[in-house]
């Protein structure tokens, strides 16, 4: 034994209880220093008592323009005829503390938008001695925060815009151009009846050709109409197209899904449209057996996966239709704030990966704007593919 106390034995750290705290001129030191932040005190009426570095930047005041000058300068014109820095001392000494956001003023009267916390400052006896206030410059992020939804209000009218285009070309192919086609079919039929060969067997090819373009009229309106999102959700509109559609193709679906709560319509969409040329690729380039499509609920956002079992993609560049097919793909995906790519081995098959942030959802059971009306009477609904 060496005879010291176990505060004192070598390697081993002194008790927190002999270790002395910081001097008051080294936290003085500390909070002068930072740059991020304004740190200053307010006397109980609302003066300026001290300033620190951080203080000056944001506001431009030095601590000899500004100390002995009351707070409400900070403030713009129509929050002083309110009498806001009033009401916020007020609500300070009532609840300990009080945060807000709002726009302030330099010293050259230039605004920036401002996150303010200010604290009551009680003495042993209860009396108040006066105010810490913290203040941070978050221009930038507000900025940032407006662009952001400045980029999803317009992400969700160009997809609005989009799918009411596709509904008016599906309604416009199936009422016109479908049902001209339809009728010269008729007319054909007629023909033939009455007509003596060798016209019946030209007439009768001619009929199957037209019912061929029908048949392929109507699989492109399917197509730029799908079950709707709006009101069926992105699973169940997911679970039909691939029953409906993609096992008529040969293929084997399957699909995987953790999702809890139903995205905004305009994520809704811009999955199911990259889902589809996905499974569309599979269907022309993977002479695959089987596909698989995942929606989990990741980073605050949707990761979606197409995996196939087909033969890969070579190592050479898409032809160019396959080109159109990956940039449009790619193009929705960042659209929409997310990420797209593709992994592909020969033998190995191919697997579509794509993120979409979860935008706010907003209600499903409203169709887009200028949508035909589900039970109009003057149109029949598109038919499906044969």
């Amino acid at each position: 034994m060496t005879g010291k106390s176990p505060g004192e034995q070598e390697g081993t750290p002194a008790s927190s209880e002999t270790t002395p705290a910081p001097s008051e001129t080294a936290f003085t030191l500390l909070v002068n220093s930072v740059l991020d932040y304004g740190i200053f005190m307010l006397d109980p009426g609302g003066y300026v008592s001290t300033w620190n570095a951080g203080a000056e930047r944001i506001k431009g005041y030095r601590a000899g323009d500004i100390i002995g000058k009351h707070f409400s300068v900070f403030y713009p014109p129509e929050d002083i005829a309110a009498r806001k820095p009033h009401l916020e001392l007020e609500a300070a000494i009532a609840d300990g503390r009080l945060e807000d956001e709002g726009w302030r003023i330099r010293k050259d009267g230039s605004r920036f938008w401002a996150n303010v916390v200010i604290t009551a400052l009680f003495d042993e006896t209860g009396e108040l001695r006066g105010f810490g206030k913290v203040t941070r410059d978050m221009t930038e992020r507000r900025a940032a925060e407006q662009a952001l939804s400045e980029r999803r209000r317009l992400f969700a009218h160009l997809v609005q815009a989009q799918e009411l285009e596709r509904r008016r070309i599906a309604w416009d192919v199936h009422d016109d151009s479908i049902q001209a086609m339809v009728a010269v079919g008729m007319r054909l039929q007629l023909l033939a009846d009455r007509a003596s060969e060798p016209c019946v067997s030209e007439l009768t090819k001619l009929d199957a050709s037209v019912r061929e373009a029908v048949g392929r009229l109507r699989s492109l309106t399917f197509r730029l109409q799908p079950p709707g999102i709006d009101r069926h959700g992105l699973v169940e509109s997911l679970s039909q197209h691939l029953d409906d559609v993609v096992r008529s193709w040969g293929l084997e679906p399957s699909l995987e899904h953790t999702l809890v709560k139903e995205p905004a319509p305009e994520t809704a969409i811009t999955i199911f449209r990259i889902v589809q040329e996905a499974l569309l690729n599979v269907r022309k380039h993977a002479r695959a057996r089987t596909v698989r499509v995942s929606v989990t609920t990741e980073n605050r956002g949707l990761l979606v996966r197409v995996a196939d079992d087909g033969t890969g993609r070579p190592a050479v560049a898409p032809t160019l239709h396959e080109h159109f097919g990956l940039m449009e793909m790619r193009e929705r995906a960042e659209t929409a704030g997310g990420w797209w790519t593709l992994r592909s081995e020969p033998g190995a098959g191919t697997t579509v990966e794509f993120w979409l942030p979860d935008l706010p959802a907003g209600r499903l059971d409203e169709p887009l704007p200028g949508a035909p009306a589900a039970n109009s009477g003057s149109r029949t609904s598109p038919e499906g593919p044969p």
